[in-house]
């Protein structure tokens, strides 16, 4: 092994990354470990206040039986 050190540019390292997931994973497993990653975008907080803000104990609770509802196999 050469103990060179080897300075690489971020697109070379990027790149040697990417081949070397898909090597490994192949490409579905690649694209499913990347999006481990993935920070999403927006402030998560404020939007919380905003979706939640002016509902009720009561209302949170009968959308959660609604959903539950419908989830239910018909049969």
């Amino acid at each position: 092994m050469n103990n060179q050190i080897l300075t690489r540019d971020v697109n070379t390292i990027r790149r040697l990354g990417i081949d070397a997931l898909t090597e490994k994973l192949g490409p579905i497993g690649m694209i499913e470990f990347m999006r481990q990653f993935d920070s999403g975008y927006g402030d998560y907080t404020k939007e919380r206040y905003n979706w939640l803000d002016n509902l009720t104990v009561e209302e949170i609770s009968n959308e959660i039986k609604n959903k539950r509802q419908s989830a239910e196999p018909q049969i």
